[in-house]
């Protein structure tokens, strides 16, 4: 029998979990072999994005147990970059909970972002880290002058590495800000560009949540019926995979004129 290469396993688990595809994605890490401890390892930190990314998406709890497996494994002996990893994705969760309301926060969250941002081994890294300092900023923290200044570079250390999901999270945000400005011309080139880049790489979670965002759009934009039509489409996906959060944003623009655009 023919053993794969954790990165090859960790790299289809990955495209998977884009797919929203959670189950098969964590039953494929859990199926597969670790050769060495350094696979043990990739196989135990992909376990745990995994779970914070189902977490997320479906306000589940499954990231606990990964999280706490993948630390024992990251004490065992880790490399700088899987250490980052590790305490990025232990913010991610933090931040989740405190976002659905099953957390709290009392700064902890920006001065962990903080050091993430100066420790980051990389541009992609580094553009991760300033997104999600981004998000806190603004939901967390209510500074939006902040956000903005976290979205715009972690945009543009996006785009430097090449990384067009990254580049999406950021435009997705810049995009917001821009139709809570009120113009609705510079937002739709934003979240038209973010839809594109999310389905460029198989983010099937990200996808439909633009599809929201440019249903809003439709709306405000005074075109009512495109704006019920799209909002009932993307409905019907997210029922299909469980996306709570988006059942609900799009069952009220089907029904509710007045629905606000959604905060991530």
């Amino acid at each position: 029998m023919t053993q794969l290469a954790a990165t090859a396993v960790v790299t289809a688990a990955t495209r998977l979990m884009r797919a929203g595809q959670w189950p098969a994605a964590t039953a494929l890490l859990d199926a597969a072999e670790p050769a060495d401890s350094g696979e043990h390892l990739a196989l135990a930190l992909a376990r745990a994005e995994v779970a914070t990314d189902q977490d997320f998406a479906q306000q589940t709890d499954h990231a606990p147990a990964a999280i706490a497996a993948a630390e024992a494994a990251v004490a065992g002996g880790a490399s700088p970059e899987q250490a980052w990893d590790f305490a990025m994705l232990k913010l991610r969760k933090d931040y989740s909970a405190v976002l659905f309301g099953s957390g709290t926060d009392d700064g902890d969250l920006r001065g962990r972002a903080q050091r993430l941002i100066a420790d980051a081994p990389d541009d992609a890294r580094r553009g991760a880290v300033a997104f999600y300092a981004g998000v806190m900023a603004d939901n967390v923290y209510e500074q939006p002058e902040e956000a903005f200044a976290h979205y715009t570079t972690a945009y543009q250390l996006g785009e430097k590495a090449g990384d067009d999901l990254l580049m999406s999270y950021a435009l997705r945000h810049l995009g917001d800000h821009a139709h809570t400005a009120g113009d609705l011309v510079l937002a739709r080139q934003h979240w038209e560009r973010s839809t594109e880049l999310r389905q460029k790489v198989g983010h099937l979670l990200g996808a439909l949540a633009q599809q929201t965002l440019l249903a809003v759009l439709l709306r405000d934009e005074g075109d009512a019926a495109g704006s019920r039509a799209l909002a009932t489409e993307v409905n019907r996906w997210a029922t299909q995979v469980d996306l709570k959060f988006i059942v609900r944003e799009t069952a009220g623009l089907m029904g509710d004129r007045t629905q606000q655009a959604p905060q991530r």
